[in-house]
């Protein structure tokens, strides 16, 4: 079937994106699902920075990709294998497919799963194929999903059937956004009741992480960020203090405002020198943990002296540590019982057409989450 995509032929392009114009909306060929796999009509997609970090170069994919990995939609057709999934279902699309074979899979930490992890290097989706083409020349899938697109053939292990009441624009924000930063709180730090938390970096994640830790009872939640309006917004869902990430003396404000240092400090905005403040602002025996993705280049200098004689712990959260069979549907259950008001993170709706402008808006922090809407 043919469908109209946005498509990055380069990466490392350089802003106004408005101009420069790296996404290019095209028509594409797109193949009937194969084993195991679906073909679902997108209703709704969000822009993360995760799209960004592939067209700025910050995280290299290969080239041709059709871009998206935070969706909703409905189910069209199955593919062979498929018997759990019917004609006009609804799903959020996960942007990390698992197998269910591999150790982590087998351990309960599908984020990691080994071949999924690998196709989504490669491009491709979890059968090892690829179902876009143009002209006979193959296109990438991003991160097994591709959402930036009207249609998409999608392995069965990169969804999880919802309630068909949720709105699509609303279930979208579950894909990557809500699992990555509520889960963040939840399962990678398991935020307790009356404990203390700081979250540097306000975008779609970020915001989301302060969600989870008012949900989760922490009695301070202090929110970072260098934009006054996303530090007014992080006051408006919740956290308890903001302060503007360019004040010198940021470090011993958090420090006297927790008598010492946040029991969990996250960072959410992809860079060193966030990740350097979080840890700076961590209290002894703490955790400091990171769902922000910079270049690989970047490296972080600790000391190992402190990490030790102080009990500290750096951990890493891909995916919120989630398990979206389970947590996608908890999470919605929060929203819906009015604990996690993620519906407020949504700033603009847009067209397809409007993609590279939209960038332009998330790079500059304008915008926390833009919904594309695709009309029926």
């Amino acid at each position: 079937m043919k469908i109209k995509a946005a498509v990055l032929h380069e990466i490392g392009a350089q802003g106004p994106y408005a101009e420069t114009r790296p996404l290019k909306i095209e028509e594409l060929e797109l193949d009937p699902p194969g084993e195991g796999e679906v073909l679902i009509k997108i209703k709704a997609a969000g822009l993360c920075h995760s799209d960004l970090s592939v067209i700025n170069g910050s995280r290299p994919r290969p080239t041709p990709m059709a871009l998206g990995h935070e969706a909703a939609g409905i189910v069209i057709e199955t593919g062979p294998g498929v018997h759990d999934l019917r004609e006009g279902d609804h799903v959020v699309l996960v942007f990390v497919p698992s197998c269910g074979c591999c150790i982590p899979c087998a351990e309960g930490r599908p984020a990691l799963c080994e071949p999924g992890a690998a196709v989504n290097q490669a491009g491709t989706l979890l059968s090892g194929g690829r179902r876009l083409h143009k002209q006979g020349q193959a296109v990438h899938h991003h991160l097994g999903v591709s959402a930036f697109a009207d249609h998409a053939i999608v392995s069965r292990r990169s969804l999880i059937k919802i309630d068909k009441s949720l709105p699509f624009e609303k279930a979208a924000l579950f894909g990557c956004a809500v699992i990555t930063g509520v889960g963040a709180v939840l399962n990678t730090g398991k935020v307790i009741a009356g404990s203390t938390v700081a979250v540097i970096g306000l975008g779609g994640v970020g915001l989301n992480a302060v969600l989870g830790a008012v949900a989760a009872g922490a009695r301070q939640v202090i929110a970072i960020d260098l934009l006054e309006d996303k530090l007014s917004m992080a006051r408006e869902l919740g956290a308890t203090a903001t302060i503007n990430a360019s004040d010198p003396h940021c470090i011993e404000r958090v420090r006297d405002l927790t008598k010492g240092g946040v029991d969990y400090g996250f960072e959410m905005a992809g860079s060193s020198p966030a990740l350097e403040l979080a840890w700076n602002i961590t209290r002894r025996g703490g955790q400091t943990i990171t769902a922000g993705l910079p270049h690989p280049d970047k490296v972080l200098s600790i000391s190992p002296a402190k990490l030790v004689a102080e009990e500290r712990v750096l951990r890493g959260s891909y995916l919120g540590s989630c398990v979206p069979l389970r947590d996608i549907p908890t999470y919605i259950d929060l929203y819906q019982a009015g604990k996690l008001p993620v519906d407020q993170l949504v700033t603009d709706r847009i067209s397809l057409e409007d993609i590279n402008a939209a960038f332009d808006d998330l790079a500059s922090g304008a915008a926390v989450r833009q919904i594309i809407s695709f009309a029926d």
